[in-house]
């Protein structure tokens, strides 16, 4: 007997009697494991199947299960491939085939480190079945809360959290954020596993395990009901306006024309003007472009400044306008939300700098390295330097909450203005880089971001989707894409604090830590089992 068949011997030791003992057929587990990818795809935007997501879950674990750890790292891969090289398949629509193959590779790696660690686990959930579900849920915590943060400061894109803008479990986000949603979906799942694994041959006494996982089940998919949301504090209403301007053409050469995409956004916002002075449209009190609606800086720039300043006076509210800033230094840009009053012009005390830059998007780490990955690392001419604080701007009638493009997908980026005393959240994007699916997936994470800290929301985009979302995650006003719109809606404004925005990071950190507990505590089953078998 080799030592892989020692391994497989003894993660199979403990097994429930009936069950066989064994990992599935790898002629069965190689398609259980690409339904799983394909499970949690549609689970996502645009799709929308969000009841797939623990599908998925239950089919990694279940084609995971005692098996070696190399087959279980496989195997998670190999959903992991499926999963995200379609869900990312708009960051290959104007920079080619390397990128997007080599992101969806390395975040495809995670499902791996997911997959070997489900086969590590296996003698634990053998042993403590009615574990099987906390431990699936705590894995997959930890395995998100890896892949956030590294490498480069991480790509949450594809949590588990984010398939779920329409499903009941989205309330829980009020209680402990992206992690917790994360948690019930992959319990959900567990349970799913825990139902299906196991001898159905002999129905005798099953009944009882079986109801009450049954009865588990329906008890996580009705958590959320029972969690109240809405503004938290607050009540007063202000009036905004989302300009979506649109650019002349999609592309990474969209801002070749960049003082076409500003015009866009002026003319819209004077034509605004007119509709108000005509009694046809309520009058803003304040107005929301978009993420790169000025990429001339008009700080520097005194004809794109004119033209702001021409909006603002026209529709006599501030603009909060996406602007790209040269500086500090030589070389180097900021991507800034800034501040644009009707008399006074930019108020540079109230302005943001993006503090999540993409890496390899907005700057290139290891440049020399990368450029002999892809020469399309040179399309970034220059590296736009990060933000040192949060996006906290007072407008005189709210105090925004700002966060721009893909930060929105970072816990802590968007807590940080909350608790810094945001009364309404605004994400600033641009998506003419991508596509419809890809800006579907980030209005789902806001609608995440308006539940978890009870405060109303919106996404404003050059492009579209553009849109409001009420603190229960509702969306009102949602644009088309590759259009301009112009959106205005009554906001009410927040000031309290959900339970999520009051304990942080700490369920991640508890959940994450339960997930080292369960691998520790596998360790030492497997430990203790070469004691008795040496081999």
């Amino acid at each position: 007997m080799t030592t892989l068949d020692r391994e497989e011997t003894r993660a199979t030791d403990g097994a429930r009697p009936g069950d066989g003992g064994r990992p599935l057929p790898l002629k069965l587990a190689v398609p259980t494991a690409l339904l799983a990818g394909l499970a949690l795809l549609v689970a996502f935007p645009p799709y929308g199947l969000w009841p797939l997501a623990p599908v998925g879950v239950a089919l990694l674990a279940a084609a995971a299960h005692r098996r070696r750890l190399r087959a279980g790292a496989g195997l998670g891969f190999l959903a992991g491939v499926t999963l995200f090289a379609p869900l990312l398949e708009w960051t290959n629509l104007h920079t080619g085939y390397l990128p997007w193959l080599l992101l969806s590779l390395l975040q495809a790696g995670y499902l791996a480190l997911l997959g070997a660690a489900t086969a590590w686990v296996s003698p634990l959930v053998d042993r403590h079945r009615a574990a099987w579900p906390l431990v699936t849920g705590v894995l997959w915590v930890g395995q998100e809360a890896l892949r956030d943060r590294t490498p480069f400061g991480g790509f949450p894109w594809g949590r588990l959290a984010f398939s779920q803008d329409t499903s009941p479990l989205l309330r829980l986000a009020a209680l402990g954020g992206a992690p917790l949603v994360t948690f019930a979906v992959a319990v959900a799942g567990g349970i799913l596993l825990a139902l299906a694994w196991r001898d159905w041959r002999s129905p005798v006494g099953l009944w009882r395990p079986v109801a009450g996982l049954a009865a588990a089940l329906a008890a996580v998919l009705a958590a959320g009901t029972a969690v109240p949301t809405g503004v938290r504090g607050g009540g007063d209403t202000v009036t905004v306006a989302i300009v979506q301007g649109n650019v002349p053409r999609l592309g990474l050469d969209f801002n070749a024309q960049r003082q076409a995409v500003l015009n866009n956004h002026v003319d819209a916002t004077l034509k605004l003007a007119e509709q108000v002075a005509a009694g046809t449209q309520r009058r803003p009190d304040l107005v929301v472009w978009p993420e790169n609606s000025s990429d001339i800086d008009p700080l520097r720039n005194p004809g794109a400044g004119e033209r702001i300043t021409q909006a603002a006076d026209a529709i006599g509210a501030p603009i909060l306008v996406g602007a790209v800033l040269l500086g500090p230094g030589e070389g180097q840009v900021r991507n800034a939300g800034l501040l644009w009053r009707p008399g006074s012009g930019a108020d540079l005390d109230q302005l943001y700098t993006k503090r999540h830059p993409v890496p390899f998007a907005e700057y290139v780490p290891l440049r020399e390295i990368a450029r002999m990955v892809s020469s399309e690392v040179d399309r970034v001419r220059s590296d736009f330097v990060p933000g040192s604080t949060p996006g906290v701007l007072d407008t005189g009638v709210a105090t925004l909450g700002d966060v721009i493009c893909f930060e929105v997908a970072y816990d802590g980026i968007v807590r940080d203005t909350v608790t810094g005393g945001a009364q309404l959240l605004v994400v600033q994007t641009n998506n003419a880089t991508f596509d419809v699916a890809e800006a579907r997936q980030q209005l789902a994470m806001v609608r995440l971001r308006a539940v978890e800290h009870g405060r109303a929301a919106l996404m404003a985009s050059t492009v579209g989707v553009s849109g409001f979302v009420s603190p229960d995650g509702r969306v009102d006003g949602a644009t088309g894409f590759n259009t301009a719109a112009v959106v205005v809606r009554q906001m009410r404004l927040g000031d309290g604090r959900t339970p999520a925005t009051t304990a942080g990071v700490w369920p991640e950190v508890a959940l994450a830590a339960l997930a080292v507990a369960a691998l520790a505590g596998a360790a030492v089953l497997r430990r203790r089992r070469r004691e008795v078998d040496p081999g």
